[in-house]
């Protein structure tokens, strides 16, 4: 005997789908708090690795006649004007780890645009030049020196003493001047040589 079977009932079919969470309170909220960690590093940590003035200037022009004798071929008188500049830097450590300074030199761009680059003399050579150059001594200070540890926070000042071929005319009507001093891991950094 066959039994007749019931209907199974079967679910209506539903398409419609669960409501979505609004998702624009918690973008907001993740922005807020963005915002909020960048204004903190902003003010915060420093913009700059360290602030460098140059504090004072002076400057000695040098003019040399060297004459040379020979039998053979003759004198000439050789002419030679230098100008030495000696400039007092400051630098100020802004970072929370220290600086070590790499390099020191100058450059300087005369009234028809040539350029020059100097390198600081080294403190090795300081007593020779001022043998050479005697008036430069009373002029100078201590000098800021190649491989010396700023601390953070700190700071350290010295003479930088550059030499450039020109005159106190070609000073004086110069365009620029400055020094750049480069540091171990970090970016160098320039500072123009303000004019009187």
């Amino acid at each position: 005997m066959l039994v007749a079977s019931q209907p199974i009932p079967m679910p209506d079919l539903n398409f419609s789908q669960p409501e979505r969470s609004r998702l624009l309170v918690p973008i907001l909220i993740a922005m807020a708090v963005m915002l909020l960690i960048g204004g903190l590093v902003l003010a915060f940590l420093p913009h700059r690795t360290a602030e460098i003035a140059v504090t004072h200037v002076a400057v000695l022009p040098t003019h040399t006649s060297l004459t040379t004798g020979s039998r053979v071929v003759g004198s000439t008188t050789e002419i030679e004007d230098n100008l030495y500049v000696l400039a007092t830097v400051r630098i100020k450590d802004n970072l929370s780890m220290p600086l070590f300074i790499k390099d020191l030199t100058g450059s300087m761009t005369s009234a028809d645009d040539a350029d020059q680059t100097s390198s600081a003399v080294e403190k090795d050579d300081l007593n020779a030049v001022y043998t050479a150059f005697p008036a430069l001594k009373p002029m100078s200070g201590p000098p800021l020196l190649r491989e010396i540890r700023i601390p953070p926070g700190g700071s350290a000042e010295g003479m930088v003493l550059l030499q450039f071929k020109a005159t106190d005319a070609d000073w004086k009507q110069r365009k620029a001047a400055s020094i750049t001093i480069a540091f171990y891991h970090q970016d160098p950094m320039t500072v123009e040589i303000p004019k009187p």
